[in-house]
């Protein structure tokens, strides 16, 4: 059971994360609810990830993994990032932000894909 939440916990992830990336995208310009569908995102993702990680028994240090880690960070600096734009207002910053978000939305995907491989081959 726990690992079918986890699954849609990760999967919610994808959703919402990349709702946030593709809609600030052809929006022009960062938006509250872009900042909103990215935190999401990342509780989702942080959630399943938290989960996987007691049922496999810790962080295993492979491709997997460490992309997996280096996804969240990736994932915490950008809603960080994006917090700090939309609070100040900049609007060339606003315009240009989601070149970062696509960025990181594709670092995100290595992890996801690497993870329904390496479960799919099980």
């Amino acid at each position: 059971m726990d690992f079918f939440v986890a699954i849609v916990a990760i999967s919610l992830a994808l959703v919402f994360y990349t709702l946030g990336v593709w809609s600030e995208k052809f929006a022009g310009r960062l938006r509250g609810r872009h900042l909103v569908l990215f935190w999401v995102g990342l509780v989702f993702d942080t959630t399943g990830t938290t989960m996987m990680g007691e049922i496999a028994g810790g962080l295993d240090f492979n491709l997997h993994g460490v992309t997996g880690v280096l996804a969240i960070i990736l994932m915490l600096g950008h809603a960080l990032w994006a917090t700090l734009v939309f609070l100040r207002k900049n609007e060339q910053k606003l315009r240009d932000f989601h070149k970062f978000s696509l960025f990181v939305w594709l670092m995100w995907l290595v992890p996801y894909f690497t993870g329904m491989i390496a479960a799919m081959a099980r």
